[in-house]
């Protein structure tokens, strides 16, 4: 398997992980979507705390 196939493939299994997910944003009432359960609104500025997503988030850089 040559580089640049190894990097779709890491790419693509990451991408199957990930879920487009849609709710009323909790200040104004926007629809908003976002992935795994984590969101932003563009409208008023409120974003819900990272802890609430569906799914854990990877470790940051030098903190494995």
């Amino acid at each position: 398997m040559t580089e640049d196939q190894e990097t779709a493939a890491r790419a693509a299994a990451f991408l199957a992980g990930q879920e487009i997910t849609t709710i009323g944003c909790r200040k104004c009432g926007t629809e908003v979507s976002g992935i795994n359960g984590r969101y932003s609104c563009g409208g008023c500025g409120w974003v819900n705390h990272w802890s609430e997503g569906h799914t854990e988030l990877p470790p940051a850089p030098g903190e494995d």
